[in-house]
């Protein structure tokens, strides 16, 4: 009983610190897009394979028996199903990723030089852009993001360090010397605001299926298991898909739990770091979950056994990949295999 009334205490608190943060956003409620992607119908009316079936490994395989005209006729006729199918030959998706850039109003992620990955224009849209050479890279990272960021936003230039976009830029840069690609990767439905859907797993859990499909695809593709960098809400993301990963590290970073008790309950062969400095409002909410509620263990507690990366001196929430930080460093160390 007095566990229970501790829970129901902590519950009380999370929902003071959120409401005083934000409100409670009941308005702002998401519906996260799933499923296979959007012109679907039309390349399986050709006898193509079913985009829901398939494995990344075995579009790989389609792929790789296709001459080199009949994969441009496919990115032509069929650009938001390459576009976003994991396994694709990289270079297929950036072209197929333009031309769906350009068709629905993403005109600025159709720049020359811009590598889009995926690029799902439902809702408030999806994208994963790369940084640096993915077909050559020896190191790979992933970003994963928390709340508010869409296909509008991941490359904001306020506060750049709390985009996906700036992360990934400023951990490419702090690994100079090495072949490394980041990819920033808002491939899920955020929660907008902190309220309802961040505190509870919904869009987590459509997000999860979406970063394993991920990294099936960056491993049939012939990538090395990258290192998986997930702030926020996006760590409770990779907590739910943590057993399905093929990464080499996850890293969790300014996290409110990964709906797990411990690095043993996230079932990964992947090494499990955790950052959180002082001055991170995050730490203000209770690590419990209840009904639904919450995601759990603090990941940066000594019990939860995660790896240490000192943070002390970034600063707020977004903060950690700032340049100069002792978190960036160890970041890019443990991105190139240095730790």
């Amino acid at each position: 009983m007095r566990r229970y009334k501790r829970t129901l205490v902590a519950l009380a608190l999370a929902t003071t610190v959120v409401s005083g943060t934000a409100g409670w956003a009941s308005g702002n409620a998401q519906e996260p897009v799933t499923g296979p992607p959007p012109g679907t119908a039309a390349w399986q009316r050709e006898g193509l394979p079913d985009p829901a079936a398939t494995t990344p490994a075995q579009v790989a395989h389609f792929f790789a028996a296709l001459s080199q005209d009949r994969q441009q006729d496919l990115v032509r006729r069929h650009p938001t199903v390459v576009g976003n199918l994991d396994g694709a030959p990289v270079k297929l998706r950036y072209a197929a990723n333009s031309l769906t850039a350009k068709a629905n109003g993403y005109g600025h992620l159709a720049e020359p030089g811009r590598q889009i990955l995926a690029l799902d224009p439902r809702g408030r849209g999806q994208v994963a852009e790369v940084y640096g050479d993915l077909t050559e890279a020896e190191h790979v990272a992933v970003v994963v993001p928390g709340s508010d960021m869409d296909a509008r936003t991941f490359d904001r230039t306020n506060d750049p360090y709390g985009t996906p976009s700036g992360m990934a830029k400023s951990l490419r840069d702090a690994t100079k010397g090495h072949r490394t690609a980041v990819i920033a990767w808002t491939g899920y439905t955020t929660p907008v605001g902190v309220g309802v859907d961040a505190a509870t797993g919904d869009l987590a859990e459509a997000g999860a299926d979406r970063l394993a499909l991920l990294t099936d695809g960056l491993d049939a593709t012939g990538a090395p298991d990258p290192a998986v960098f997930c702030h926020s809400y996006g760590s409770v993301v990779c907590g739910l898909a943590a057993p399905r990963l093929d990464a080499a590290d996850v890293v969790v970073l300014g996290s409110p739990g990964m709906r797990a008790d411990s690095v043993d309950d996230l079932r990964t062969d992947a090494r499990v770091w955790a950052a959180k400095d002082p001055s991170d409002w995050i730490d203000n909410v209770p690590n419990v979950a209840f009904a639904g509620l919450g995601h759990g263990a603090d990941p940066t507690g000594p019990a939860f056994g995660a790896r240490h990366v000192p943070a002390g001196d970034a600063e707020g929430h977004t903060g950690y990949f700032a340049p100069g930080t002792e978190s960036l460093r160890t970041f890019a160390s443990i991105t190139v295999g240095a730790l």
